[in-house]
């Protein structure tokens, strides 16, 4: 109904505000992201939104990126899915975080996000996996900024087979494979270090 609001904001909380738009105002929910990103009250603001139409009202949900205004609406097209859900899991990650943890089937990353169980994480896996796209260098840009990875050789980046062995030890020890993979990845020297050095390391990290 309506692809964006701007105006002057009104009254900002962490999940939602209120934009000034010629006298009215508009209340709309966000993102604890996008609060973040918003600036003071009374300042000019610009949010992409979408409108979501149910028996019990009308509910505008507003973003400060078409980036992820997009990853929103393919959230709430997974079934079990509500808006809800979809601002919980866009405020604890970022959309290109989020997009590689649904390429790399990475469920358990998504499943911490506040209300989203193992099984909605599993489900979103299921059915975006092969409808986010993300090229080669916002894979690697989101690896190198401690973004979500799984399944690297799927995505064409290569861990030495002594990095393998330190994020499987990683695993076995009850951490998840995106906080594993990351830590071993941003070890300096660890191409050429050992397995054994490499958890070591990683443990002092992760500690």
């Amino acid at each position: 109904m309506f692809a964006f609001v701007e105006g002057l904001l009104d009254d900002l909380n962490m999940d939602s505000c209120v934009v000034d738009v010629g006298g009215f105002g508009v209340n709309v929910g966000i993102t604890s992201r996008t609060a973040i990103a918003l600036p003071g009250i009374g300042e000019h603001v610009k949010l992409y939104t979408y409108t979501s139409v149910r028996e019990d009202g009308i509910s505008l949900y507003g973003f400060d990126s078409r980036d992820d205004l997009g990853m929103f609406k393919k959230l709430i097209s997974v079934s079990g899915v509500g808006p809800k859900v979809a601002l919980a899991l866009l405020s604890s990650m970022e959309s290109e975080t989020l997009k590689l943890a649904i390429i790399s089937e990475d469920a358990k990353s998504i499943s911490k996000a506040q209300g989203v169980g193992a099984k909605i994480a599993q489900r979103i896996v299921l059915e975006l996996k092969d409808k986010v796209k993300m090229s080669d260098e916002a894979i690697i840009s989101e690896l190198k900024s401690g973004g979500a990875s799984d399944k690297v050789k799927s995505l064409n980046l290569q861990m030495s087979s002594e990095m393998e062995d330190a994020v499987s030890a990683l695993t076995a020890l009850g951490y998840g494979i995106t906080e594993a993979r990351n830590t071993v990845a941003s070890l300096p020297g660890a191409e050429s270090m050992e397995s054994g050095e490499i958890l070591s390391a990683a443990l002092k990290v992760l500690y």
